[in-house]
């Protein structure tokens, strides 16, 4: 199955398409992906590309282009839990021109929303903890550091993501 299309007011979250990839290859050779796990080489961009796709069809979730309703490709949010991962996560990342406007957070909540929906009772971030950009998204989006979470990266923080108290998602709101 694709990822399903989410839309908000300013945003439209699809499923992504083989020309989305030269922008994460633009993305990743800069310097706003300094906090994330950059690929090798094209082979590896293809592989981590690939695999936030496909998971779609083996897990049921993955990534999410996310753009502008005019069609301004600005970054993705994904969920995901590759092996390595103790938990499932949701992450974003915003290309470069595109920060400081609020999107990462509408697409997040999105995404939130979507996951609430789908039975999902909490996702974590994994942050980098020198990332403060993303560590006040977090806590924006309602998370909390969960410093006893099981965590792949001695570098990054945990923080949890849950839908309030009566399970549904207007803590997003």
């Amino acid at each position: 199955m694709p990822a399903p299309i989410l839309e908000t007011p300013r945003l439209r979250l699809r499923p992504h398409v083989m020309s989305d990839m030269d922008a994460f290859a633009a993305f990743f050779e800069g310097s706003r992906a300094k906090h994330v796990n950059s690929p090798q080489n094209k082979t590896h961009l293809w592989y981590g590309f690939s695999s936030e796709i496909g998971s779609w069809d083996l897990v049921g979730f993955g990534g999410w282009a996310v753009e502008t309703k005019d069609g301004q490709l600005i970054g993705q949010v994904a969920i995901t839990q590759p092996p390595h991962f103790p938990e499932r996560e949701i992450g974003w990342i915003l290309f470069d021109g595109y920060e400081g406007k609020g999107y990462a957070l509408e697409a997040a909540t999105a995404a939130l929303h979507w996951a609430w929906e789908q039975g999902m009772e909490t996702l974590v971030s994994y942050i980098e903890n020198t990332n403060e950009r993303s560590i006040s998204l977090a806590n924006r989006l309602g998370a909390t550091l969960d410093t006893s979470a099981e965590n792949y990266d001695a570098e990054d923080l945990v923080y949890r993501h849950r839908p309030d108290a009566d399970g549904t998602p207007e803590a997003y709101a």
